[in-house]
């Protein structure tokens, strides 16, 4: 019985001519091209890796520009201050007993506004 269910789907196959390979048709023709998976790897890194990082860097340099005199930032190193100064490229803070100039680029996230704070 099962050697009868085998030929009948053998029999349903469409013969190719020997010598010929048959052609992927379609959606199949498409993925299978080497260029097409390079392309869409492409698009994937874009949209996966330099694309949130070029959104990181404009909110970033956003943050740098509303800088003001006032506001309690966080640097990368941790440091906690408030600013007293806004330079091209440096900031002063006061943290606790201590002032110190860091470049601007280390302030990561603005706390509390100038505005806020009473």
């Amino acid at each position: 019985m099962h050697l009868n269910a085998l030929n009948i789907l053998l029999a349903q196959v469409t013969n190719v001519a020997p010598g010929q390979p048959q052609q992927p048709a379609g959606l199949q023709q498409l993925l299978g091209s080497p260029i097409t998976l390079v392309i869409l790897m492409l698009v994937m890194m874009y949209f996966l890796m330099m694309r949130p990082q070029q959104q990181q860097r404009a909110r970033h340099a956003q943050l740098l520009k509303n800088l003001k005199s006032g506001d309690r930032v966080a640097t990368a190193s941790g440091i906690v201050g408030v600013v007293i100064t806004v330079k091209d490229r440096t900031v002063s803070l006061r943290s606790a007993d201590a002032k110190m100039e860091v470049t601007k680029a280390s302030v990561t996230e603005v706390l509390t506004g100038s505005d806020t704070e009473s």
